[in-house]
């Protein structure tokens, strides 16, 4: 795609904007960046990039008169298709795109993608590294928190890329066609900005949407959804399961990832030789295994990576140990189904913080993993009196509400006794009380870090 002396619209100033502004800057873009927030100064989003600088700010209210001539708008992450600002593009016919299809257009080399509601960023890390055990030029980027757009100008054809995609990124592709790709499991989430589970559901599929029969998908057989859409794909098919042993495929048994080919299976790596925790990690290294092989990672490589693999940060992250507790930080479990593995992954009895921004979610089915796990709930933020109902409902009465979350990382150590955890997974996203969970998670730490040095 051709940028030089087009008028680009960036919307939004975060970290995809600047990415995606200065990868048009180097393009030749002419830039108007506009943002939302009218409470911004113009001076400010300035001093962000230097892509910024000689462009054209708009803040607040988007007009007619400020669009008009547009070739191209592109949109971060964050920002929904059905904001006004949007069908007024759309109404003013100015095509518009995403960050990540701005990356892929602008990108080279070859291209691996994974989506999934849950265990995406530790598929794609572990993915990074089973690809840098074999090629030389290895990108991880996209949702796991580096810009595909930051990256895509020093691609070389032989670069190898491994991204993480969300469902908001999906939104805006069309031309995108990973070599590779994945969803890992779709279960509800981000019904405030999808409404439904069908569109949810669309959004994720869309990954595979140019695939064809020289590309591979890897697919978790057990879900029911993704085992119904393999069979309509052109593209070939390679399933992993943590239930059913496969003719074809990764299955995990008996505490063993197997590889199957025609009904014939080979011991990939024992379970215990991981350094991550729970049913479901085992299911993020067989995706990630099973899209290393088919990038043509050999298998004593990447039985060596997997082995070498430490848990990401912010997922079922070990902390500390205190006095006998043990101290996790799954701050990146932000919705039901992410909590869940996080409280099947415990090996100790658990008392658990959860809560946060209310995404439209129903917390009953994370409840009823609770018996024999959870010993105490500490509830906070904006979803804390709808998943105290929630426990009311389903006959978990060992909760109890605090206000801050200082107070509940203090009261979790006041309940757990030696041989116990304290987990953070709050089973609900970080907007209003955290820019992200990222920074929740890192304020557990550092929570956690004063409990320590309090403790001697």
């Amino acid at each position: 795609m051709e940028f030089q002396q087009k008028k680009v619209l960036v919307f939004g100033t975060g970290k995809s904007g600047i990415a995606a502004a200065e990868l048009l800057q180097k393009k030749g873009a002419l830039l108007l960046i506009y943002d939302g927030n009218d409470k911004l100064s113009v001076d400010e989003v300035k001093s962000r990039s230097a892509a910024f600088r000689d462009a054209e700010i708009v803040l607040g209210a988007l007009t007619e008169e400020k669009i008009r001539g547009l070739d191209l708008a592109v949109l971060s992450p964050g920002v929904s298709p059905e904001k006004p600002e949007v069908q007024l593009l759309r109404k003013q016919q100015i095509p518009i795109t995403g960050e990540i299809e701005l990356a892929y257009v602008c990108g080279v080399g070859r291209l691996a993608a994974i989506t999934g509601t849950n265990g995406k960023t530790t598929t794609t890390a572990l993915t990074g590294e089973l690809l840098a055990a074999h090629f030389g030029d290895v990108r991880v980027v996209g949702n796991i928190g580096i810009p595909y757009t930051e990256e895509a100008c020093s691609m070389t054809e032989e670069t190898v890329t491994v991204a993480e995609i969300s469902s908001y990124q999906l939104e805006t592709t069309d031309r995108f066609h990973p070599e590779v790709s994945a969803i890992l499991n779709i279960t509800p989430d981000h019904l405030d900005r999808h409404h439904t589970m069908e569109n949810y559901i669309a959004a994720k599929e869309r990954i595979t949407a140019r695939q064809d029969k020289n590309d591979t998908v890897v697919l978790n057989y057990e879900d029911p959804v993704l085992r119904a859409f393999g069979e309509t794909l052109p593209c070939n098919v390679v399933w992993f399961s943590s239930e059913k042993k496969l003719n074809d495929g990764l299955f995990f048994e008996n505490g063993v990832i197997y590889t199957a080919s025609a009904g014939k299976a080979e011991p990939l790596i024992e379970v215990a030789k991981l350094q991550i925790l729970g049913k479901h990690n085992y299911e993020n290294a067989m995706a990630a295994a099973a899209i290393a092989g088919a990038m043509g990672v050999p298998r004593e490589k990447i039985i060596t990576a997997l082995t070498s693999f430490k848990a990401v940060e912010h997922r079922i992250e070990f902390v500390a140990e205190i006095d006998g507790v043990r101290y996790y930080n799954d701050s990146k479990g932000t919705n039901p189904d992410a909590a869940i593995k996080a409280v099947e992954a415990m090996e100790r009895r658990t008392v658990l913080i959860g809560g946060g921004y209310d995404k439209n979610a129903t917390y009953e089915e994370w409840i009823h993993t609770f018996p024999g796990k959870v010993k105490k709930l500490i509830l906070l933020g904006q979803t804390a009196d709808k998943i105290a109902a929630a426990c009311e409902a389903c006959g978990f009465l060992d909760y109890e509400k605090v206000e801050t979350f200082a107070d509940a990382v203090h009261r979790a150590a006041g309940c757990a006794s030696s041989g116990e955890a304290v987990l953070l997974s709050p089973a609900c996203a970080s907007w209003g009380m955290f820019v992200n969970f990222e920074e929740r998670g890192k304020q557990f730490k550092e929570l956690v870090m004063e409990l320590q040095k309090s403790h001697g």
